[in-house]
């Protein structure tokens, strides 16, 4: 199995970060694709399948940490993509819920 598990949306609260510049503050790191829960069901596959799909937006994945849970908020098509290139790992934005991070955004 590629991720942890697939859902179909998000269980944590708005986090109020909805530009790339929100996002772009947080550093990426690196996350294990079994870790992560994905939160939509369904994926273009000619979005997979572009070879600029990630030409524009933000060229790491967002995740958010919520109630000790990792999940894929954007990102699935690059995440499938490392699946496939048989990577266990690869470099998204961890948006940590759990911690202080998000009390600064207020």
């Amino acid at each position: 199995m590629i991720f942890k598990a697939v859902g179909e949306a998000r269980p944590y609260p708005e986090h109020g970060c909805r530009t790339p510049r929100d996002w772009g503050v947080i550093a990426p790191q690196q996350v294990r694709l079994d870790h992560l829960i994905t939160t939509q069901r369904m994926l273009d596959l000619s979005t997979l399948l572009h070879d600029d799909s990630t030409f524009y937006g933000d060229l790491f994945p967002h995740v958010v940490r919520w109630n000790g849970q990792l999940y894929l908020e954007e990102g699935v098509h690059r995440a499938l993509r490392s699946a496939l290139q048989r990577r266990q790992v690869m470099y998204a934005r961890v948006l940590d819920m759990d911690g202080a991070e998000v009390a600064d955004r207020g």
